[in-house]
């Protein structure tokens, strides 16, 4: 029977016309004929093997002659090296490397979609295939840099650059279309010795790595070896690209992260080079394994799981093998775990493989044979799904086919008669693992509602009953006024109708009539404040998760969650509308523990590099979706401890102001990445060796950012500087002078903030404070930015300087803007000149942005309010740190203030009026945003503090 006839009448179709294109060609080979059936069959499979060999027709005859040769394990080695020994220089290198990944990559996967050997072979064949392309690849550039720069010596000789392969590249089980998780490492610092030009170690293993991950990631016309992901190593993108031993060993003493530990059990050198490996190997292993058994790996699991169960809703994954349930990431977690648990106490479970894991879990009887068995086939299962799907067309990809073609191409491959038949194999394997996955981490039953049965079939009747005035009355009389009881059942109505026209299909519909109940005994369970407006905020956020079930059954399914969105809505209008309008931050109510404690001031990059770890470096858009949603739950759980009182004012701003430093840090890294990758760095004629974490590029903070003084909804005052001397061109494909690269730049980091998406802006940014305001540079040569504060700055723009701070980029940047900044404000000044100059802006501020009323405060312009208090301590900065430069230590309003008690340049009790002053007009902002109010209406509190900054204005300024 021809093999055609597995396939479907489309595929037949497809394979005939490719062979039809095949037999047009003018080098068509008489032999190919021999192989008709396969080759029209692949064909029909792959339109990356189509696309190849219609393009270079002599790769089919190699083709054919290494799937004749039927050796499962081909020495690549050996091959690859014959091919790089008659490469001379880097283009050439890019060349060879790519050419022979596609040709054995190929061969791969002809044999897989022929089913010529099994997916454990199809595994280790790329794995190995890729170990070769990178070691060789590093040793090709090694030789090259050391004939210019000399080789690093160590105490064993010449130091290597060790390579550690993450994730399944490290399991030696790296899926067909992968990226490769690398960290680089090398054993100690030094000078090179031997060659042209002596540099430090560090240097030359960063130019060596920032070579290989050229070599093997970037596109040329050739196409690309492999994405290359480096986020991974310690502090991920904001880290050296390179670390010596004692720095890597520290990191991990120190800072390692819990997750860290599950990435690094897949972690294998792939160029081995003892004793150097020995002592790599010494410093990881203590970190990954404990030597008790240690079962926090099951809280650690479960994080995680939490944090894919979020990705797969956000992200609508429910056709994902890996990361939805039951896929291929739960069964690695599975095997993971128990690796860590009792693989310090066991060294044969410290093994990279999972399939290897497997074998020694079993035999030392953590898992019965038969539970091993078929956690096995399940896994090898879903992988041998996953290969097939990106060798249609090499694409990394873990979706489910949505298009008749690859379904057909799916089901001719794994046998299967219809496409239905094999989702039905798909749900038996997955609901095997995910029960496994259950099993293991205890999942622990959701809070529930304490609610007396009376009140929950009261709430029941009230949903599902007509009810006419009396009865509805009478039902809610232990909780409600008459009249607020007819209001409260006609808000029901009115959302039940609403229900009619709305897109929430049968599943929800019914998800929804169990969650109703409980809703309204928990709106009804709140004493104080309106029960009515209560109701009306969470139906707010139940409207905007209407078509969207998963949302409604976590709620139902977590009902402290359903607790939490009560608590929270009746709290805070403003709370209530980020919910509704984004309704992933759901996902934060499910645990109470972590919603009212925010992240750690100091956790905010690292919790963000968590997140972003789970993003390709290439997808912007997801990037920038991350971004987004990130801040919006963090900041959703600094409004929770606020809300909570569980933070005071100057904490909620510390937190607010910690986690946009973060936030900025890795927009300028994502938009370096993005400018980079197309035009290369600029090559900067500044003196010395620049790191690969330098980029001669800083962001300043001014305003309230650079105060760190950040309220909910702050904008960021931001000001670009670079240090980038000369004009050459950047050293990318599309080379552009470095003043064109750092406008580029600029402009990339604010199109990643300003862009709005579904998630909204991530900031919006003011950059009005930078030299000559909006007519001047986006970005400027810092050398131009002190030329202009030194000359041609007025008097507000060197009060906007007391409260500027560094806030990311270069250090050697930072020194000088902080001596910059010391002389600028240390300046000796006419005094009465300034206070001229000082009153007359407040006075020109007031008349135009000064809201308030007879009955409302504007505690920002008003006088006597915050605006006051900021001239007040502005003009004595100025006015005073010529004496005392200890005036220019602290950018925030408090801080200052003590510093101007400590020189004795203002009034103690002064001081501590304008102070407590401050701190409630600014924890009265904070109040008047999270309920979406716009002043505050005058109290005497208010009146008092008020007539306090007035009295002291006058006395200073006047």
């Amino acid at each position: 029977m021809s093999k055609l006839l597995t396939l479907s009448e489309s595929l037949q179709q497809l394979a005939t016309r490719r062979w039809s294109d095949l037999q047009q060609l003018a080098d068509f080979a008489p032999q190919w004929a021999d192989e008709q059936h396969d080759i029209q069959r692949v064909f029909a499979l792959s339109d990356f093997i189509f696309e190849h060999c219609i393009k270079a027709p002599q790769v089919l005859n190699q083709l054919l002659t290494d799937v004749k040769a039927n050796n499962p394990l081909p020495d690549y080695a050996t091959l690859l090296r014959h091919k790089i020994a008659e490469v001379t220089n880097e283009v050439e290198l890019h060349r060879c490397l790519r050419q022979f990944r596609h040709q054995h990559m190929m061969c791969i996967a002809w044999r897989d979609l022929l089913n010529l050997q099994n997916i454990e072979t199809s595994l280790q064949q790329v794995s190995l295939l890729a170990n070769q392309l990178i070691i060789q690849a590093s040793d090709w550039l090694y030789a090259k840099l050391a004939e210019r720069f000399g080789t690093p010596q160590g105490e064993f000789g010449p130091q290597p650059l060790l390579i550690i392969g993450m994730g399944k590249l490290g399991g030696a089980e790296l899926n067909f279309s992968s990226d490769i998780d690398l960290i680089f490492t090398f054993p100690a610092q030094g000078e090179t010795q031997g060659g042209r030009q002596s540099i430090e170690h560090q240097q030359f293993f960063t130019k060596l790595a920032q070579a290989l991950i050229q070599a093997l990631h970037q596109f040329t016309v050739e196409g690309q070896v492999f994405r290359v992901d480096m986020r991974l190593r310690p502090l991920g993108d904001s880290g050296p690209l390179v670390l010596h031993f004692d720095a890597f060993e520290d990191y991990y003493q120190e800072q390692g992260r819990e997750w860290e530990r599950y990435a690094l059990l897949k972690g294998r050198i792939l160029n081995s080079a003892d004793p150097y490996t020995e002592i790599l190997q010494g410093i990881l292993k203590p970190f990954v394994y404990r030597r008790y058994l240690d079962f926090s790996a099951i809280e650690s699991l479960r994080n995680m799981k939490a944090l894919i169960q979020q990705e797969v809703r956000r992200r609508g994954l429910v056709n994902n093998i890996k990361l939805g349930q039951g896929g291929i990431r739960e069964a690695e977690f599975i095997v993971q775990s128990l690796q860590l648990i009792r693989g310090g106490r066991e060294p044969s479970l410290q093994v990279h493989s999972l399939l290897q894991a497997v074998a020694q879990l079993t035999e030392l009887q953590v898992i019965p044979e038969k539970e091993a068995k078929q956690l096995l086939s399940s896994y090898l299962w879903l992988r041998k799904v996953e290969h097939c799907l990106q060798q249609f067309n090499d694409k990394q990809t873990q979706l489910l086919p949505d298009n008749e073609q690859d379904q057909s191409r799916l089901i001719a491959v794994l046998g299967y008669t219809t496409y239905a038949d094999f989702l039905t194999s798909l749900q038996g394997y997955t609901d095997y693992i995910h029960s496994q996955f259950l099993l293991l981490i205890g999942e622990e039953k959701s809070d529930e509602v304490e609610a007396p049965s009376h009140e929950l079939q009261a709430a029941i009747d009230l949903w599902q009953l007509q009810l006419d005035e009396a009865e509805c009355q009478a039902l809610l009389k232990p909780w409600l006024e008459a009249e607020q009881a007819l209001k409260f059942k006609e808000i029901l109505l009115e959302f039940n109708t609403r229900l009619s026209s709305s897109r929430i299909g049968q599943r929800g519909f019914n998800t929804l009539n169990s969650l109703m109940p409980l809703l309204i005994v928990n709106v009804l369970a709140t004493p104080e404040s309106n029960a009515v407006e209560r109701l009306q905020r969470v139906l707010r956020v139940f409207n905007a998760i209407l078509g969207r079930t998963a949302y409604l059954e976590l709620l139902l399914a977590n009902q402290g969650a359903l607790k939490q969105l009560v608590s929270l809505c009746n709290a805070s209008p403003w709370v209530t509308e980020q919910l509704a309008r984004f309704p992933l931050l759901l996902d934060e109510l499910i645990n109470p523990a972590t919603l009212y404690h925010p992240t750690e001031l100091r956790e905010y990059p690292s919790e963000l590099r968590r997140a972003l770890l789970r993003v390709e470096e290439q997808d912007l858009e997801l990037q920038m979706e991350t971004l987004r949603q990130f801040k919006l739950s963090q900041q959703l759980k600094i409004a929770a401890a606020d809300i909570a009182d569980a933070l005071p004012i100057m904490k909620v701003s510390d937190h607010l102001t910690y986690l946009a430093e973060a936030i900025v840090g890795y927009v300028v890294d994502i938009a370096w990445q993005q400018i980079a990758e197309k035009h290369g760095e600029p090559t900067c004629t500044t003196a010395g060796p620049r790191s690969i974490v330098e980029k001669s590029f800083a962001v300043l903070g001014f305003g309230k950012l650079g105060g760190l003084e950040l309220g909910y909804g702050s904008d960021l005052d931001l000001v670009f500087v670079h240090s980038c001397d000369g004009n050459q061109l950047s050293n990318g494909p599309k080379p552009i002078e470095s003043s064109a690269f750092y406008f580029k730049l600029a402009q990339r980091i604010i199109h990643i903030f300003t862009t709005k998406t579904g998630l909204g802006l991530l900031y919006e940014v003011d950059m009005r404070l930078r030299p000559a305001g909006q007519s001047g540079l986006l970005v400027c040569h810092f050398n131009g930015f002190a030329t202009y504060q030194h000359n041609e700055a007025w008097t507000w723009e060197h009060q906007a300087l007391c409260r500027a701070r560094f806030i990311n980029g270069d250090k050697a940047l930072q020194q000088n803007f902080m001596a910059l900044r010391l002389e600028i404000l240390s300046r000796q000044r006419d005094v009465n000149e300034l206070r001229t100059q000082v009153v007359e802006m407040r006075e020109k501020m007031r008349r135009h942005l000064a809201k308030g009323t007879t009955e409302h405060f504007d505690l920002k312009q008003d006088a006597g309010g915050i605006a006051d208090i900021e001239f007040i301590v502005q003009f004595l900065t100025l006015t005073y740190c010529h004496q005392a430069h200890a005036l220019a230590t602290w950018t925030d309003n408090v801080r200052v203030l003590e510093s101007l008690i400590d020189t004795g340049f203002i009034d103690p009790q002064a001081a501590v009026d304008l102070k407590t002053a401050y701190l409630m007009y600014r924890n009265h902002n904070h109040r008047l945003t999270l309920q979406n109010s716009g002043s505050a209406l005058f109290n005497p509190e208010l009146k008092k503090h008020q007539q306090n900054v007035k009295t002291i204005w006058q006395h200073i300024m006047q």
